[in-house]
């Protein structure tokens, strides 16, 4: 005969910060900016992406590519020093550029072993702004995503990246001689050269439901302006962009951190005496 099921066998995890077994953290790191999202306590850091602040600094990430692992992974520690349980090992989830692939996600890997991870997911930027932005992601979507150093453009089906294209410019080369005008036009050329290359209806129902916006980039009117006047589509800004990709990720971690396939039985819970 078989007895009662072990009611802590099939225990799944409780919803942070309550959860007794570990924590999580969302972690996006740009070329100028990294951002870092902490369960239970939101968005804790927004800080430039600097391995070595000072006389010394030292910039890990460029146009969107690791190109330091090691002084990356100096700089999350020191960071995150004293903001996580000596004890803890959490669960990390990633935002990635779409065009890096490989590269990127087993070098963002390495960076965050510092943190004694449980398990680390990757999730591409796009995704997680469109995650943020509660888009629907039954129906095509385009997702515009100007950075400090990097600019991209994807087309999200089904949530996942049907087509992307990338130019090595942002907010960061206005300093210069790049002009708000060249971004938007760097913009509407990605967009025109996926349209001509789209065989299928995808892109063009993606533009008539309108463009989706974010980045520091969407912080900027003159750059705003520019793009509303070359795209000639709806424009939509996602609420508090420059921080959309990494409140994607935390939306993903969440829902990671209650997967059987993740989570696992909790241990039995000890009675006072």
């Amino acid at each position: 005969m078989t007895g009662a099921p072990d009611p802590h066998a099939t225990a799944r995890h409780l919803p942070w910060p309550r959860c007794r077994r570990c924590c999580g953290i969302a972690l996006d790191m740009g070329s100028a900016r990294t951002r870092v999202w902490i369960a239970g306590r939101g968005v804790v850091l927004d800080v430039p992406t600097m391995s070595s602040p000072g006389a010394g600094e030292v910039f890990p990430v460029r146009r969107g590519a690791i190109v330091d692992t090691a002084g990356c992974a100096r700089m999350l520690e020191r960071l995150l020093a004293g903001r996580l349980p000596r004890s803890t090992r959490p669960m990390v989830v990633v935002t990635a550029p779409v065009l890096d692939g490989l590269a990127y996600r087993t070098r963002a890997r390495a960076v965050v072993d510092v943190l004694r991870p449980r398990s680390v997911l990757t999730v591409p930027s796009a995704r997680g702004i469109a995650l943020a932005a509660g888009a629907d992601l039954h129906r095509p979507l385009l997702v515009v995503d100007i950075g400090a150093h990097l600019t991209e453009v994807v087309l999200l089906c089904d949530g996942a990246v049907t087509d992307a294209r990338r130019a090595a410019l942002g907010t960061g080369d206005l300093r210069g001689t790049t002009t708000p005008e060249q971004i938007a036009e760097a913009v509407a050329g990605m967009l025109t050269a996926m349209l001509r290359q789209d065989r299928t209806s995808l892109t063009v129902d993606a533009l008539h439901r309108g463009v989706l916006l974010a980045g520091g980039g969407a912080l900027r009117p003159e750059v705003t302006y520019h793009l509303t006047g070359r795209l000639h589509a709806p424009l939509r800004v996602v609420p508090a962009p420059h921080t959309a990709a990494v409140r994607g990720a935390a939306r993903l971690l969440r829902a990671a951190h209650t997967h059987p396939s993740v989570s696992g039985p909790l241990p039995p819970v000890t009675q006072p005496d």
